[in-house]
Order: structure tokens, then C-alpha cells, then sequence
């Protein structure tokens, strides 16, 4: 860990940004929030697709989005497909979305072809 925190800590002196993917789930851990030099939470899809269906769900999508709230971090919804989710967390302060209402994973030359209509 120690290690880790030493290369991430150099890592983002250079200007990079760095985020925690599948915030919520596997090793993901609180403790990480306070240990790492860290901007973005990424909350897990499995989060997002229970956001209107479930009502424990949308509890832990809104205790997350707190936590980041408090501790500044940026946050990342992965998964989004329904536009009911999209507007869901827009509403709670959620200003960064991914998943395929927005658009299919594309190769890196179908992405490097779409660059320039994506960024007009």
C-alpha cells in the first residue's frame, strides 16, 4: 500500500487525474478514499441499473454521491442506459455519465474517427 500510494502521489504530481473504477464493489474500500491522492469515483454499473427499480439501490447511489460531495471528488456513473438514470443523477449532482445512451464502446480507430464530431 505504501508503494501504491507513493507511485499514484508521483503519478499525479505530473497533472494526471486519478479515479477509483467500480466504486462500491471487489476491492474498492473507504479506506482508499482517505489513504489515495484521488479526483474521480466510479460508481459500478450494478449501482445504476438498480436506480429505478430498487429503492436500496438509489440509497447507495445518494450515499455515494454524498461522500464524494463532502470529500470533492468528481463522480463518474457507469452503465447508464435508461434516460430515466441519466436524469436521476443530474438531478443529485451527478455531472459525469457513461454507458450506452450515450453510445456504443467503440475500436480505437472508430473513436479516433469520431473525435473531432465529438468535441464541436
Amino acid at each position: 500500500t505504501d508503494m501504491a500510494l507513493e507511485s499514484l502521489s508521483r503519478l499525479r504530481d505530473t497533472g494526471a487525474s486519478l479515479a477509483i473504477d467500480d466504486f462500491g464493489t471487489g476491492y474498492s474500500s473507504l479506506s482508499y478514499l482517505s489513504r489515495f491522492p484521488l479526483d474521480v469515483l466510479k460508481i459500478d454499473r450494478s449501482f445504476i441499473s438498480a436506480l429505478t427499480g430498487e429503492r436500496k439501490g438509489a440509497r447507495i447511489v445518494n450515499a455515494i454521491l454524498s461522500l464524494a460531495q463532502e470529500l470533492e471528488l468528481d463522480v463518474v456513473a457507469e452503465g447508464i442506459e435508461q434516460h430515466e438514470e441519466a436524469q436521476w443523477l443530474r438531478e443529485r449532482g451527478c455531472a459525469y455519465g457513461q454507458g450506452y445512451l450515450f453510445g456504443r464502446p467503440l475500436r480505437l480507430p472508430e473513436a479516433i474517427i469520431q473525435l473531432p464530431r465529438l468535441f464541436r
